[in-house]
């Protein structure tokens, strides 16, 4: 059995005094206490070494090995394994060789102040992260609780709300919980103003008006929200296309020939830290996939200039793959080969070389080939009438 060498204590802003006393026996028996600033004024008057977060950050698990055989004590906010440092030692380190100790984490405590259920909120973090990844949870009647990264941090979500017609959402910042500076700001969205302490937690409550933007997670955004040349997998389409790759929680998938993002983006919204790597030769069509990310809430979307099957060298191998530019024979035996077991691909075809392409590979290797035709009604004159889209030939299968 592995020796559990290091202590990992959540600690509030009750400081030592929060701590259960077996926990803050542990503290005050350490030899060395790694922590930020604020934790170290939390657990004062202690004899050990201390230490402060390494820079860069990415150095804090060599740090820690170099400790080993003391008596080794990290300090977090809160609960450690709650978007906290805790989850990251941990997979580094065999946690075998961890105790956790956990305290009431920014979630709990910001729930019981808003009188809210956590069974019922989305609990977010954008510390350290692109703020623009909350936009995607921007739904009405939705409640969120989100981990800031600073004190500018809820005027740029209440910006954001107020943009996508949100503008009347009720928010409340949150700040020093459980401590005796603990504060609370409350104000609308479309009109906050307040100046806020740097370490915070923030609530919205959404609310929609009439004309607001719905942007559903479930795959299907109309076209016009995406920047574009006019070349996109269109929403139709594109709905049926995320069905068959089948967006999972964390999972990555590769867009080849993602053109504008639409589907790679879709992707990314549809499952909580779902990745994406779009790879596009033409810049301009690069620049439109960056800023509807951006734009959607996808901010993570990771973008390469190249051309396949060359540009998918050395990428961490996928969960799914999207072919739907740059199809070839070539292109589909390097994707296959590098599709993690279960792994869906999905290619889609609108010239009738490519869909030649596609009935060839659907003999050889099987899987579902689909023609998808979706006409939309438009004006004719002063009456209606159906407009056809091109009709788009995929096939799809999963690796087995």
């Amino acid at each position: 059995m592995s020796e559990q060498w290091l202590h990992i204590v959540g600690i509030g802003e009750d400081g030592m005094a929060g701590l259960l006393p077996a926990t803050r026996a542990v503290v005050e028996a350490a030899e060395v206490i790694i922590g930020g600033d604020r934790h170290h004024v939390l657990a004062e008057n202690l004899d050990a070494e201390r230490l402060a977060w390494p820079h860069p950050f990415d150095a804090l698990i060599s740090t820690i090995e170099g400790l080993r055989g003391r008596r080794v004590v990290v300090l977090a906010t809160g609960d450690p394994l709650w978007f906290s440092v805790g989850a990251r030692i941990g997979r580094a380190i065999d946690p075998a060789q961890i105790v956790y100790h956990p305290q009431l984490s920014a979630f709990q405590l910001a729930a019981a102040r808003m009188g809210w259920s956590l069974a019922d909120v989305e609990t977010l973090t954008v510390h350290g992260r692109p703020v623009e990844q909350m936009i995607a949870f921007i739904q009405p009647d939705a409640r969120l609780l989100i981990l800031t990264t600073g004190a500018e941090t809820p005027g740029q979500i209440a910006a954001f709300l107020a943009a996508r017609g949100f503008g009347q959402s009720r928010m409340s910042v949150l700040a020093a919980m459980g401590g005796k500076d603990e504060a609370r700001f409350d104000g609308l969205a479309q009109d906050w103003a307040h100046e806020v302490p740097a370490f915070n937690t923030l609530a919205v409550e959404c609310i929609a008006a009439p004309d607001a933007a719905l942007l559903p997670r479930v795959p299907g955004l109309a076209d016009e929200l995406f920047q574009s040349d006019g070349t996109m997998t269109k929403q139709e389409v594109r709905a049926a296309t995320l069905a068959k790759l089948m967006p999972m929680r964390g999972a990555l998938l590769w867009d080849i020939g993602c053109g504008c993002g639409s589907v790679a983006i879709e992707w990314m919204r549809a499952a909580r830290y779902a990745r994406a790597i779009g790879i596009e030769p033409r810049a301009d069509r690069r620049a439109f996939a960056a800023a509807n990310a951006l734009a959607l809430g996808a901010p993570k979307l990771e973008l390469i200039d190249g051309m396949v099957p060359d540009a998918l060298q050395g990428l961490a191998a996928p969960d799914a793959i999207f072919i739907g530019g740059g199809l070839s024979r070539e292109t589909f035996d390097a994707a296959w080969a590098a599709l993690r077991p279960l792994g869906r691909l999905v290619a889609n075809a609108v010239t009738l070389e490519s869909e030649a392409e596609l009935i060839a590979l659907h003999k050889a290797h099987g899987g579902d080939l689909v023609k998808l035709s979706v006409h939309r009604a438009e004006p004719v004159g002063r009456l209606t009438g159906w407009r056809p889209l091109m009709p788009v030939t995929q096939w799809s299968l999963v690796k087995r």
